[in-house]
């Protein structure tokens, strides 16, 4: 039945009880506690029992959700069926319990009833006494909503009051099973049977200076295994080295919830943790070795970064499985080096591939690029061109403006942890560390502000380089220091590394990004390697396939 025809007999005084329509209800709990599921039986009972009892309504099978929060409509997926089945023109009107069962997002509930209404169905919301059917229930709609939504928002205020609560109480909050404790009421006691692997952990990675996939592999071969069995995955091992409780101290503010309506979260910077010393959290390693342990990590992530390029496009295939980066330690130095993942977990008996050097691999790339760039000098003028006539891109002032909200935000940090000091929830001496620690996190600010400074004023003299620019772009062509990787990322897409390939002699597949094909082969004599071939393997344009 139309809605116009609805109202126009509504407004000749007849109830919507007199109207012969299709009749369904909707029905949800947010727990699936007892008490809230024999709630919801009673529910559907009586809607079954109201619709049934009105001889002009056809009773059509209600829609119902257990356990499910009404902040969001995205997993109720018996609601959204209802919605579905709505469109489809299935019913006519719909019986729930109030506004905040339907959905508790003033957008959710207004999007959905003007939906509704277009494909005329119309929504009673009983407790509420608003029937989407009379011509003023829009506006009423809109304050219960906006009523029902302020209610979520203050319950999540109260939660995270709650939370700074038990903090302040000493009460440990989050994983309840963390590697190395038990957790009840709140409170951690070490579990020395997995605090032992938390230890070899520490151990293996700090001082014995292994990587975390051969942290993973040595623990397997020794007999350490995850709870489900398995070799430990690199998360968990990450995880566990840069967690502060293993030190024997609290870190929050890790994450933070931005919108109270969607539950979207963001992880923080590390700078906006909340970490100190805390008495009720026993430690495991000590802090000389946990701050150790994590130096290095720190050192090693930054360092992987730099190859950020190489590792992402120099993946090298062969039997299916990739192949990985690692630098190699040497009478001679430290040289970076690829093997496959399969030889890296099971030895020369589970991979017979070779092991492949950045540095060969620089000098195939460097070749490739030397055969395609024909006219060197007509790029470099062109490129001179354009630095010349283009200003710097570089963001210069929005960068020293964040820097300086920073300090702003730690300035504003120390206010806060003063009056934490006088209302007592700190110790002098708890109060002076923290306090000295923002200090110098204001302090390193300000270095990188005089830093950008100093970039902002070379900037400008950028023109009067020109030649210099030229001489470098001359070298960087030439790649007489081998090829820079993210200029080898422009053009490769990935290298597969053939079957017949040896120890002495290496056979590759170099896929580049706009369709061609190189084979290479690479011949070793002890240290040193030479390009034995490098040739174009792509069919030509009238012989591939289209």
């Amino acid at each position: 039945m139309e809605v116009r025809k609805i109202r126009a007999e509504m407004r000749m005084g007849r109830s919507i009880f007199d109207l012969p329509l299709r009749v369904t209800f909707y029905a949800r709990v947010s727990t699936e506690k007892y008490e809230q599921l024999s709630s919801l039986e009673n529910q559907v009972q009586y809607y079954t029992e109201l619709i049934r009892s009105k001889s002009n309504w056809v009773f059509i099978e209600g829609y119902v959700d257990e356990g499910i929060s009404g902040t969001s409509t995205k997993k109720r997926d018996s609601f959204n069926r209802m919605i579905r089945d709505a469109k489809a023109g299935c019913f006519d009107f719909i019986i729930t319990k109030e506004i905040s069962r339907f959905s508790r997002s003033t957008l959710d509930s207004i999007q959905y009833t003007q939906e509704l209404l277009e494909h005329n169905v119309g929504v009673l919301f009983q407790n509420d006494n608003i029937n989407t059917l009379d011509p003023d229930s829009e506006f009423r709609l809109l304050i219960m909503a906006g009523m029902a939504q302020d209610e979520v928002r203050k319950l999540s205020e109260r939660l995270k009051f709650g939370f700074h609560q038990s903090i302040r109480n000493g009460r440990v909050l989050g994983n309840d099973r963390m590697w190395g404790y038990d957790k009840k009421d709140c409170t951690l006691t070490i579990r020395e049977d997995e605090a032992e692997v938390v230890r070899l952990i520490f151990d293996l990675y700090a001082n014995q200076k292994l990587g975390i996939r051969r942290v993973s592999q040595t623990l397997y071969d020794m007999g350490y295994t995850s709870r489900k069995g398995n070799a430990f995955n690199v998360l968990t091992i990450r995880n566990i080295l840069t967690n502060p409780k293993y030190k024997g101290w609290y870190c929050g503010n890790r994450t933070q919830c931005i919108d109270y309506r969607n539950k979207k979260t963001v992880f923080l910077d590390e700078s906006e943790w909340v970490t100190y010393p805390d008495p009720n959290i026993p430690a495991i390693v000590s802090q000389e070795l946990w701050d150790r342990a994590n130096a290095l990590y720190k050192a090693r992530s930054k360092e992987m970064q730099s190859h950020q390029c190489a590792a992402e496009f120099h993946n090298r295939e062969e039997h299916g499985t990739s192949f990985h980066r690692r630098v190699m330690k040497s009478a001679e130095g430290e040289k970076e080096v690829w093997d496959c993942r399969v030889y890296r977990q099971q030895g020369r008996a589970g991979c017979p591939s070779p092991q492949l050097r950045t540095t060969e691999l620089d000098a195939v790339m460097a070749k490739i690029f030397t055969n395609l760039i024909q006219n060197k000098k007509a790029i470099i003028d062109a490129l001179v061109a354009v630095i010349k006539n283009v200003p710097s891109e570089h963001g210069y002032e929005r960068d020293m403006e964040k820097l300086k909200a920073e300090t702003a935000n730690i300035n504003a940090k120390k206010d806060q942890l003063l009056e934490m000091s006088m209302e007592g929830a700190l110790s002098i001496s708890e109060f002076k560390s923290r306090n000295d620690g923002f200090n110098e996190q204001v302090l390193v600010i300000e270095k990188k502000l005089d830093a950008l400074r100093g970039e902002q004023a070379k900037s400008s003299a950028t023109a009067e380089n020109l030649e210099q620019i030229r001489s470098a772009l001359q070298r960087e062509l030439d790649f007489a220091g081998g090829i820079n990787s993210r200029l080898a990322a422009t053009i490769l897409d990935h290298i597969v590394v053939k079957k017949d390939s040896t120890k002495e002699n290496i056979h590759l597949e170099i896929h580049l990004k706009f369709g061609e094909t190189q084979d290479a082969r690479i011949g070793r004599e002890k240290s040193s390697f030479r390009l034995i071939s490098l040739k174009s393997t792509t069919p030509s344009p009238a012989s591939r396939r289209t």
